[in-house]
């Protein structure tokens, strides 16, 4: 797979060198605050998640999330496809943006239009879906900026900060990516 472009952004392979940065990230409570992760992650836990990861199909290897930064690229976080079921056509997708002097900027958006994108117009699935804890709006606002629309909720559906939250499914299907496409 070549680079998916965007704007302001791209998506690229994940490569061993990223696993550093990865580490810290996973490693900073304010980022991990609403992803499952709840124990402290050493660099051999994340090489072995790295190689682990390498060893999925092409479809579901983690992407770096990239924003242009004057002539370069500025790794700011990372994405993916998983969970990807062939007969029903539809993927899990899963979002982390570490470097925290980037939030708020419409990254987290920009970096899931051109995931759905990916979904749609490369893997050809029919419908993405991701969990989204019910405390994090900010989240669930960019996700409704991508297309996204709430279709359930895990009634405390997770664990975390000594309480249980709800877990609110969202998702877009192919024609609904269409007809937003059509409207541009």
């Amino acid at each position: 797979m070549s680079m998916i472009y965007g704007e302001r952004m791209r998506l690229r392979a994940a490569e061993r060198e990223d696993v550093k940065t990865f580490c810290t990230w996973v490693n900073d409570p304010d980022v991990t605050r609403y992803l499952s992760l709840y124990l402290p992650m050493s660099t051999v836990d994340e090489e072995n998640w790295f190689n682990a990861m390498t060893q999925r199909s092409q479809s579901e290897k983690t992407l770096v999330i990239e924003a242009r930064d004057g002539d370069g690229w500025k790794m700011i976080g990372n994405c993916g496809v998983f969970g990807i079921d062939p007969v029903n056509r539809l993927g899990e997708l899963g979002i982390m943006l570490g470097e925290k002097d980037e939030w708020n900027k419409g990254y987290g958006t920009e970096a899931m239009v051109l995931l759905v994108r990916h979904c749609f117009e490369t893997l050809n699935l029919n419908r993405a879906y991701l969990r989204v804890y019910a405390d994090n709006s900010r989240a669930k606002r960019s996700y409704e900026k991508a297309g996204f629309v709430e279709e359930g909720r895990l009634r405390e559906g997770v664990y975390k900060h000594g309480k249980y939250d709800d877990v609110i499914i969202m998702s877009i299907l192919h024609s609904e990516w269409m007809a937003r496409k059509k409207d541009k």
